[in-house]
């Protein structure tokens, strides 16, 4: 047969077969095995190091599809987060500006979150980038969507309590002053008649006669009367809520008490020319949130555009108080 070996034996003069020992045939065996391992070792090697199974090749489409499809979502939350920003945008500077709110702070609305390590779990992968980079986006923008639905809520408090606020507001001239010619000093700096020193002054004054009615500027409560003979001398504060607050000074008599409620155009005292004053006339003021602020811009039920200019020219010429 072709694969037995033979050999010629010079002392019998015949062709014998070769007999091969065990061991030897078993090495040539583990031999041949051996090999084969290691072909079969480095075939493999190459293969997995070069060349993609065909699972290899339908993992690789899917995390590629997974990763196109995150940087779709990424443009749509970038396009939800400029939207986003208009809406606070609007909020601070159209409908909380409607109804005399405060804006809410930039670090309310962007506050970040806590913690070091709140996006650990998406690290160590090959896309953990991608990852964290949403995640970010989508809950910066769930707690933006918390606070904008609280401003909102805020300001439909706001808009159903619109009414009671416009009759609160102080809106009109506290005396009867049709031709504009009782407003004899304004608010700002100017001369005081006692002292001849620039001092800042926080309301207008009204000159009118001894007994001229005073009219409550706004819907509110008065909270406090005080009678003196120096200072402001006799005086009303009523408080209008929603921040406002009116003060009238230097009154005659004053003809509500501590507690009542008072209606816009209510009379509630008269002029007079008590406390540290120089002729009869009324010292008036508009506070929000405790701080005065110019009077004459809250006399819009009363004068013409016309008029406010007439009076903003007025108000910058110097002039002495009354007080």
């Amino acid at each position: 047969m072709a694969n037995q070996k033979f050999f010629f034996n010079t002392s019998t003069l015949k062709y014998e077969k070769v007999k091969r020992p065990t061991k030897k045939r078993l090495g040539r065996f583990f031999l041949w095995l051996a090999g084969g391992i290691v072909f079969a070792t480095i075939v493999l090697f190459l293969s997995y190091s070069f060349f993609d199974s065909p699972k290899e090749k339908l993992l690789k489409r899917e995390l590629s599809q997974m990763k196109f499809q995150y940087e779709v979502l990424n443009d749509k939350l970038n396009h939800i987060v400029a939207v986003m920003d208009d809406i606070q945008d609007r909020d601070d500077n159209i409908y909380r500006v409607i109804f005399e709110a405060e804006p809410i702070p930039s670090s309310i609305r962007k506050a970040g979150f806590g913690g070091t390590d709140r996006y650990a779990k998406l690290e160590g992968y090959r896309h953990s980038s991608v990852l964290i980079e949403t995640t970010e986006k989508l809950d910066k923008i769930t707690s933006q969507l918390v606070v904008q639905s609280k401003s909102f809520d805020d300001v439909f408090e706001m808009a159903k309590n619109k009414s009671k606020f416009l009759s609160a507001m102080p809106a009109i001239q506290p005396v009867s002053n049709k031709d504009l010619k009782r407003l004899s000093s304004f608010y700002g700096y100017r001369m005081d008649p006692f002292y001849k020193v620039m001092k800042f002054h926080e309301g207008v004054d009204f000159s009118a006669p001894t007994g001229t009615e005073i009219y409550s500027t706004g819907d509110g409560k008065v909270i406090k009367i005080r009678k003196s003979k120096r200072a402001y001398g006799n005086s009303v504060l009523i408080d209008h809520g929603f921040g406002y607050e009116t003060f009238y000074a230097h009154c005659e008599d004053i003809l509500v008490k501590k507690g009542q409620k008072v209606k816009r155009g209510q009379v509630i005292a008269t002029v007079g020319n008590t406390g540290k004053s120089t002729a009869p006339h009324l010292h008036y003021e508009v506070k929000k949130s405790g701080k005065a602020i110019n009077p004459i811009n809250f006399f819009f039920n009363d004068i013409t555009p016309e008029e406010y200019d007439l009076i903003l020219e007025r108000s910058e010429r110097p002039s002495q108080t009354l007080d």
